[in-house]
């Protein structure tokens, strides 16, 4: 039987520290939609200037133009941690330097056409942490 210390909760964070979070991680997910099917690929991210530069193995034409991007910090023990989406316009990186910048800065897991650079103009960033509920 469960006890009140080991009810989890979920505590909406500011957006703010949800940036923040997502600043502090480098590994997340791209959720988009194509062809009526919600397609997930693992990704390696950066957050510069208000915008976030993701590496994944997509390919470039398979980009929407809009995507949500996802990323968590669960420890599976305890069943705490966060978890933050951003949301926006994304557009493949097509200047020859910029991606030669990112493609030294955020390693990939595929070369060739499925490895993808993109930029997400976030219009939503919300994060929740998870927590036990003494910790409240």
């Amino acid at each position: 039987m469960s006890t009140p210390s080991s009810i989890l909760r979920m505590i909406e964070v500011s957006g703010a520290e949800a940036v923040w979070l997502l600043e502090g991680s480098a590994l997340g997910r791209l959720v988009y939609v194509q062809r009526e099917l919600t397609v997930v690929r693992p990704a390696r991210h950066v957050w510069e200037y208000g915008r976030l530069v993701v590496r994944t193995p997509v390919q470039a034409a398979a980009v929407p133009l809009t995507a949500t991007y996802h990323v968590d910090e669960v420890r599976a023990a305890t069943g705490t941690g966060w978890t933050v989406t951003a949301a926006g316009p994304a557009e493949v990186i097509t200047d020859r330097d910029e991606a030669a910048h990112y493609r030294r800065t955020l390693r990939g897991w595929t070369h060739g056409p499925h490895d993808t650079l993109l930029r997400l103009r976030p219009q939503t960033v919300t994060g929740f942490r998870l927590a036990r509920a003494e910790a409240l």
